[in-house]
């Protein structure tokens, strides 16, 4: 009998729980009824929000009516990326930016909204900031190509704000809203009404349970009681993601961002499920350099293996990479390997006759988190060069008159890349998913690309920075090749909600002695925001190049004598207004 629905081997994760659901599979044929049954917490709800879109999967395959369902989010970002890319690539005319939204949204019936018009009006603001235009609201009459020739200029750093809120395609969200969903199966016990101690729970005519939001405090013991699990906390999917809680309403109900606490990690932008949340690209700048004629040289993180599909092997991504315009690949993984023999030699010189404890710098979100809610601290965040810095150094060095374009996962390395210090180190900052826009924007196929020589720069420590506890395990690594004997203490943490409360046990004097290892992302880098596979397939993935890496440990890094050549050691910023100017500076 034919399937209505088809789940292969569907999996969940969340960062902020233990719940996890692993690898569900079922069919469902046409004319069956299929019930969930469970209790509260096994999953029913994350499986339908799957199967509805409204919860995006890690992992696995859903078919509806035999076809494959596919985030729209991303395949509406992949569009504008390579639409992006494509007119960088054929130049001209820059003015046919109008033409865009028409094709990527075709046709004279809306697909999502209620509105063709309103679909192509976020296109239209989703393309401007692909190019690194600003934001713009309903209220501004101006065509969407206004500015584009004053960014087709091949030095443009991000300007503030990186991360924004197109606030005409929020959908505005409940957000932290106690309600009684259609599930309520009016019982006659109603042990939701008894255990509320604010007497918010009205039982209407037929049994069914209601909320008074003006008395519901939201303490969460009706959801608890309910044995339906017909009672649900209403969460903005954008604000329950943001570790640092810079989230809110506006006057009209919709999303907004407090810039002073956001870090542009970027977990809000794909956790959105309408697509309103948007950051600034250098795609176009990227390009439009490599058709001047600079050398761009692309700085690959760790991250980078098995982005782009098995066909893409190591071998094969550096000359693919050329196909693009680029001069060369080099791994992010060498730098990691002098970023983890600096803070070796920093931990082995301060903790803890110095400073308490020591915090490893690589993930620039974590970074600007514990400097500023804990500035007290900030001088405990190692003072080493991230591993893109280092690794654009060593680029330039080696090729003076180059430009350096750091490929990775990451948004918040476009923070990063935008400070003063760096910018003459990192010109571009792009993730895979806006690189893959730049091969289909090209119509590069994977299967005509010849395996070149391949990437050979790095240890597997260096490697294996791309998952949490690995920039941890590498420095206690090369901790141990200096001093033997030296026993260190580790504690990771992945998500800034985990971030914080590892600083708090820290300031409350817990990790004295300790290398603590800070993540934004959940499962590290490979749960960046610009990444393309699922979390767990791409943990794989780089543990499998960890293991073909040329040697083990960054100490025998072929570069470790550039450190002190490349490194200019700044002062120590123990204040958060110091923190924030250097963390944030544009």
């Amino acid at each position: 009998m034919e399937n209505i629905l088809e789940l292969q081997q569907v999996s969940k994760t969340f960062s902020k729980s233990k719940f996890s659901l692993e690898n569900v599979s079922f069919n469902l044929p046409y004319g069956a009824i299929m019930g969930f049954v469970g209790e509260n917490g096994a999953g029913k709800t994350t499986t339908i929000g799957c199967i509805l879109n409204t919860i995006k999967k890690d992992s696995g395959k859903i078919k509806l009516f035999g076809q494959e369902m596919s985030d729209a989010d991303t395949d509406m970002r992949e569009k504008i990326f390579t639409e992006v890319a494509r007119l960088a690539y054929e130049g001209g005319d820059y003015s046919r930016l109008e033409e865009l939204p028409y094709k990527i949204v075709p046709g004279e019936l809306a697909s999502f909204r209620e509105s063709v018009f309103t679909e192509r009006a976020i296109v239209g603001e989703r393309l401007r900031l692909a190019i690194g235009l600003p934001n713009r609201t309903l209220a501004e009459h101006a065509p969407v190509a206004d500015g584009v020739n004053e960014s087709a200029i091949t030095e443009r750093y991000y300007e503030p704000p990186l991360i924004n809120i197109i606030k005409f395609a929020c959908h505005k969200c409940l957000d932290n809203k106690t309600v009684v969903t259609n599930m309520c199966q009016g019982c006659t016990a109603h042990p939701c009404e008894e255990v509320c101690p604010k007497g918010a729970i009205v039982v209407k005519q037929g049994g069914k349970s209601k909320i008074d939001p003006e008395k519901c405090i939201n303490c969460g013991r009706c959801r608890d009681a309910c044995p339906y699990g017909a009672i649900v906390k209403m969460e903005r999917p954008c604000a329950k993601a943001c570790g640092m809680h810079a989230i809110h309403s506006d006057e009209y109900g919709r999303a907004d961002i407090n810039y002073d606490k956001c870090v542009s990690c970027g977990m809000c932008l794909v956790n959105c499920p309408f697509g309103a949340i948007a950051d600034k690209g250098q795609i176009f700048q990227t390009i439009l350099a490599m058709k001047a004629g600079t050398r761009v040289y692309a700085a690959v993180a760790p991250a980078f293996i098995g982005q782009f599909g098995p066909k893409l092997t190591p071998e094969r991504f550096r000359e693919a990479m050329k196909e693009l315009g680029f001069a060369d690949v080099v791994e992010v993984a060498a730098g990691a390997d002098l970023c983890t023999i600096q803070e070796a030699k920093d931990f082995l010189e301060e903790v803890p006759e110095k400073i308490p404890f020591m915090g490893t710098s690589c993930c620039p979100s974590w970074s600007v988190m514990a400097k500023t809610e804990f500035p007290q601290y900030a001088n405990c965040i190692s003072m080493a060069l991230t591993p893109m810095v280092f690794t654009g150094r060593m680029i330039k060095k080696a090729d003076p008159g180059c430009k350096v374009a750091f490929i990775g996962p990451c948004a918040a390395k476009k923070l990063e890349a935008s400070r003063r210090s760096v910018r003459s180190d990192v010109d571009f900052v792009l993730t895979f998913e806006e690189v893959m826009g730049m091969f289909e924007a090209k119509g590069i196929s994977f299967d005509d690309i010849k395996a070149g020589e391949p990437l050979h720069h790095a240890s597997g420590d260096g490697r294996n920075f791309a998952v949490a506890g690995g920039v941890a395990n590498a420095v206690v690594n090369a901790i141990h090749q200096i001093d033997p004997d030296r026993e260190v203490n580790v504690v990771c943490a992945q998500g800034l909600d985990e971030c914080r409360k590892m600083m708090q046990m820290a300031k409350a004097g817990k990790y004295n002695g300790y290398l603590l290892e800070g993540m934004a992302c959940p499962g590290g880098c490979v749960g960046g925001a610009g990444t393309i596979q699922p979390i767990k397939k791409s943990a794989a993935n780089v543990a499998m190049n960890k293991k073909n890496a040329p040697f083990p440990s960054a100490t025998q890094s072929e570069y470790k004598q550039m450190i002190d050549f490349l490194e200019e050691r700044p002062e120590k910023t123990p204040t958060a207004e110091a923190a924030k100017s250097e963390e944030k500076s544009e």
